[in-house]
This record gives structure tokens, sequence and C-alpha cells, in this order.
């Protein structure tokens, strides 16, 4: 995974069940981005695997939000990146 990914990524919206806030995940996906940024310029970047790790946003209902699942599964694959990162297994 690297930065390009986190720019290109689209989740499903929900409506009528619960999601995460789409401007909480938007606004952290940046700071994705701008982590993985660092790290593929040779400098380690503000979060860590354990920040994505404990990532919460507000659940949202009856309003668009985006898919949870999608979510949560993208974030763990972020995670699994930074880790390698933190332990020196990525250039």
């Amino acid at each position: 995974m690297n930065s390009l990914d986190i720019s290109n990524i689209r989740f499903s919206t929900t409506k009528f069940r619960e999601g995460y806030s789409p401007d909480e995940v938007d606004s952290f996906l940046e700071t994705v981005r701008e982590t993985l940024q660092f790290w593929e310029g040779g400098r380690a970047g503000g979060l860590s695997s354990e920040s994505v790790v404990s990532a919460r946003f507000t659940p949202t209902k009856f309003r668009t939000g985006y898919d949870q699942g999608q979510v949560d599964d993208f974030l763990d694959d972020v995670s699994a990146t930074l880790l390698s990162y933190e332990s020196g297994k990525l250039p």
C-alpha cells in the first residue's frame, strides 16, 4: 500500500444502517496519506500502526455514512503497512 492508494480509496455509503462519519474518515485518511508519504520519502510519519488500530469515528444512522466493515478492513491494511515500515521491513 502507498500514499496513492489512500487518495484513490472509495467506500460504499450507508443511509438506513449505521456507518462512519464521512468527514471524520476522510480527515483521518488524509493524515494516513501524509504519513505514508513521509515513510515513502525515508522519514518516519506522524501516525503509528497502533494509532490506526485505535482510531474511532462517530457512527451515523439515518444519514449518509461510510460502510463500517469496508473502513475497518482498509484500516487493518493501513495498520499492517505502517507496522512493516516501523519494523524496517519495507524500503
